[in-house]
């Protein structure tokens, strides 16, 4: 194992022992939510960015009860910090939560996409990380795992940039990644799918 699988297999173990202690799932499964792991941890590409997302399917879009969920996950000190995002009227149909939690002296970014059941990305994002999954190589696995490591922590990369970079385009130095961002440049929500 190199040294960027070891940082990855050490920080998504601490991911899961997170997930357990913050009651991220129980919260919102007490208002009713099914939740579901998606990103960089389902597919086990979490590398040192401390970003556990999820996305939580309501029938409806009500602050009122999601607050209720998001007030119990808020309830220990170790969360910090809160951001929300109401886009019930936009095309993603979503709101956003974020909780910035400290956890064995590291802040760590929960993020919570509630999404209304039966909208354009319910259950999207699972399949794109079932399709990453299928395709993914040793080879693939350790050039993303490289890539996300050698990224500066000033910089804000989405996952989903380094997937297609590497699976879909064979990308694998930094700065073959950087050549390939420029060539590429996000404008919104990134469908890419394997």
């Amino acid at each position: 194992m190199n040294d960027f699988e070891k940082i990855a297999a050490d920080n998504q173990r601490t991911a899961h022992e997170l997930i357990k202690a913050s009651g991220v799932r129980a919260a919102w499964q007490s208002v009713g939510a099914e939740v579901h792991l998606v990103g960089s941890l389902a597919t086990g590409l979490l590398a040192k960015h401390r970003d556990i997302d999820f996305h939580i399917y309501t029938d409806t879009l009500e602050p009122e009860s999601s607050f209720k969920a998001i007030s119990k996950i808020c309830a220990t000190s170790a969360a910090t910090r809160l951001d929300y995002r109401n886009l019930a009227n936009t095309e993603e149909d979503c709101l956003e939560w974020h909780v910035w939690y400290k956890w064995l002296d590291r802040e760590w970014q929960i993020d919570m996409i509630q999404i209304r059941r039966g909208s354009r990305f319910y259950g999207y994002f699972e399949r794109v990380a079932e399709r990453i999954n299928a395709v993914l190589t040793t080879e693939t696995r350790r050039a993303i795992l490289e890539l996300k490591c050698l990224t500066p922590e000033t910089e804000h990369i989405m996952g989903i940039e380094y997937y297609q970079a590497v699976i879909a385009d064979g990308v694998r130095s930094y700065p073959e990644f950087t050549a390939w961002r420029k060539a590429h440049p996000v404008t919104g929500i990134v469908t890419w799918m394997p």
